[in-house]
């Protein structure tokens, strides 16, 4: 097996093929760095989307998430063409029709989840939105139950109690309160439960690169963010501070390289383990977010707001480690009941 056999997206230096590293040490170290890269994106993209919305006063989140696709789709082209990807362009013609529908199924939902996730960050604060956020496993888990048929460990069905819970005590003791900000954070963690469910399959069953996958899905995305940007958006004013603040468009630079990281990411982790194990790590985003959101923007938050983020993390904690906890659990019983067949009658 080859390195390119465990991570087909990128092909390795020669030092690296040449290597005698396991297979399983390699997959682990890909897996390690997709997720480094994906935790260290996900911590910063959204207080630095919050930072230009809340400072610069830049309210247009829907031209945002279409310059996010846009350069999602230049930085793909470019990766393919210069053969840093070991596909070319016109192996993407080979796709099958009913993996094309899937992707533009895919396409829909990954725009209609950063346009919500947008808007509500321009509505409230980093830290509700983060707690939130949290609750993905919960439609995951429900989504893949209902129209899958997948079965889960009833540990993980209980490890859903603490995270809702912690949920509605954030959403309770939230200080500014939107009810617009809080339809569209809600909205987005739910297609963002749909959305990890469809790369899954595209990802492991229909074995779709990531690079590709994320290239084919910018394209109807871009299409439609940017035709929803100029229907909705068009109204909004255009300061002339925006045109001149040379800060704001860097910031708005990063966030679209930073999207396309965090995207490439997600999608390798996906591949490397699976949807749901894609949002626990995620969840680990969420301290870092909320230790920005204080230094930078000042968020206020009750005692509600902090005995929410405590259950909330106790029950990712549970989820994360439901597996290991069984086998704890399983292994006593199994050593009490040895023991009690040979205490003597």
């Amino acid at each position: 097996m080859t390195s390119t056999d465990v991570f087909p997206e990128f092909l390795p230096p020669a030092s690296v093929r040449g290597s005698r590293e396991s297979p399983r040490r390699r997959q682990t170290l890909h897996t390690l760095a997709a997720v480094a890269v994906f935790l260290a994106t996900g911590t910063t993209i959204t207080s630095l989307n919050k930072c230009i919305f809340a400072v610069y006063n830049f309210h247009y989140p829907l031209l945002l998430s279409a310059l996010h696709m846009l350069t999602a789709i230049v930085i793909d082209y470019v990766l393919i063409r210069m053969g840093f990807v070991n596909l070319q362009i016109n192996e993407i013609s080979g796709l099958s029709t009913a993996a094309k529908v899937k992707v533009f199924l895919l396409s829909l939902t990954f725009c209609a989840t950063i346009a919500f996730g947008n808007m509500g960050l321009n509505c409230v604060q980093v830290s509700f939105a983060q707690v939130i956020s949290t609750t993905t496993p919960l439609f995951t888990i429900a989504i893949s139950k209902l129209f899958l048929g997948k079965h889960h460990h009833i540990l993980k069905y209980t490890a859903m109690m603490p995270i809702c819970l912690g949920a509605s005590f954030s959403l309770i003791g939230e200080m500014q309160f939107d009810h617009k900000g809080c339809f569209y954070i809600f909205a987005a963690t739910m297609l963002r439960g749909v959305k990890s469910i469809q790369q899954s399959i595209l990802l492991q069953e229909e074995k779709i690169n990531s690079v590709i996958l994320l290239y084919l899905m910018s394209i109807p995305s871009f299409c439609i963010l940017i035709s929803a940007a100029f229907l909705l958006e068009s109204d909004t004013v255009w300061e002339s501070s925006i045109k001149s603040d040379n800060r704001l468009w860097m910031f708005i630079l990063l966030s679209c390289l930073g999207s396309v990281l965090y995207n490439l990411a997600s999608f390798c982790v996906t591949t490397l383990t699976s949807a749901v194990t894609l949002h626990v790590v995620g969840n680990l985003n969420m301290v870092g977010n909320l230790v920005i959101s204080q230094v930078l923007f000042g968020s206020e938050m009750t005692a509600l707001s902090y005995a929410g983020i405590g259950l909330t993390l106790s029950g990712v904690l549970m989820y994360q480690n439901s597996d290991f906890i069984a086998d704890y659990l399983n292994s006593r019983s199994k050593h009490h009941e040895e023991q009690d067949h040979l205490k003597p009658d």
